[in-house]
């Protein structure tokens, strides 16, 4: 993945979100609060850049989707449910006029959606809101057809739910207070300080493995992101450990708070997917290689990631190329 750092003059875009509440919604968990919508001005709106690209997806032949229980299945009802958040600046933000969610897991979800419902499934789609705690579950239920959510694959939890993707390479990070930013650049400044992480995330082993003479002592986990924003910023931690996907959503909610230096431990989002659905891998797959090929997976990252970071568009990940 190309090189790329936070933008602080891009926080014009999305600096009225500060004064907002934050909302008690839970993904990996990113929550960051309400905002304007991101992907330019006119957030889903008809002729701003995101919805341009949600126009732009292509939609699956009739055979495709019949040939795939679990896309016949959605067709069926005619909806699609996505398990995630709405409330990441950058990834999924609920919009603040009444249109659908923008940002890259949004944008992913409605092409997705589009792909398997045709013209105008971009909007047949419900969002039902998981935390780190009930993902798994909520897919081995049943009760979503995916989640999409900054949901990074790993190896244990590919003992429980299947993944497609990966769709984008993100990877652990750190965020400290603006007036740290100059004195903390990556996890060797990180030894002796207070780390806050989430329970149950990747950050905690990113901690562990990187901090040089590591003190578990001096990292504290809370159940989301809203709760280590706060310990960030009252002082009770140092450095907010986790995947740059989520930090990046925090810096373009509040600009009191910035990620710094560069993600130290590689991080692939996928979309998670029930076991018993065996054909949806392979599906998705599918989808997510076309969205590729023909560019729509760069116009959406320039409408929605590339507004928050520099850098050119990233070369994507390949679809199923999993970690070991």
């Amino acid at each position: 993945m190309t090189s790329t750092s936070f933008r602080p003059g891009r926080r014009a875009v999305v600096a009225a979100a500060a004064a907002l509440p934050l909302v008690g919604l839970a993904a990996c968990s990113s929550d960051t609060g309400d905002g304007p919508d991101l992907g330019a001005e006119g957030g889903d709106e008809e002729g701003s850049p995101f919805a341009d690209v949600i126009a732009s997806g292509p939609v699956a032949e009739d055979d495709a989707v019949a040939a795939s229980p679990w896309a016949a299945a959605i067709k069926d009802k005619d909806q699609l449910i996505r398990g995630g958040t709405v409330a990441n600046q950058v990834f999924s933000l609920a919009s603040t006029s009444g249109g659908q969610p923008t940002g890259f897991d949004a944008g992913i979800t409605q092409l997705l959606a589009k792909y398997i419902l045709g013209e105008g499934g971009e909007e047949k789609v419900e969002y039902i809101d998981t935390t780190v705690e009930t993902r798994e579950t909520l897919i081995q239920n049943g009760t979503v057809d995916c989640v999409i959510a900054t949901y990074s694959i790993t190896p244990e939890r590919l003992e429980v739910i299947d993944f497609a993707g990966p769709y984008y390479l993100s990877g652990t990070a750190i965020q400290v207070r603006a007036e740290d930013a100059e004195t903390i650049s990556g996890p060797e400044d990180l030894t002796g300080l207070e780390v806050v992480t989430q329970a149950n995330s990747t950050g905690i082993q990113a901690a562990e493995e990187n901090i040089p003479d590591y003190d578990a002592s001096l990292v504290q986990t809370l159940p989301d992101n809203e709760s280590c924003v706060a310990a960030l910023k009252q002082g009770r931690a140092d450095a907010y450990v986790l995947d740059q996907g989520v930090l990046l959503g925090n810096s373009a909610a509040d600009d009191e708070v910035v990620v710094v230096g560069e993600p130290f431990v590689d991080d692939p989002y996928g979309i998670g997917l029930s076991q018993d659905s065996e054909d949806a891998v392979e599906f998705v797959n599918t989808f997510l290689q076309q969205i590729i090929d023909s560019g729509t997976w760069d116009s959406l990252w320039s409408a929605t990631i590339g507004e928050v970071m520099d850098g050119d568009v990233p070369e994507p990940p390949t679809p199923g190329d999993l970690p070991a």
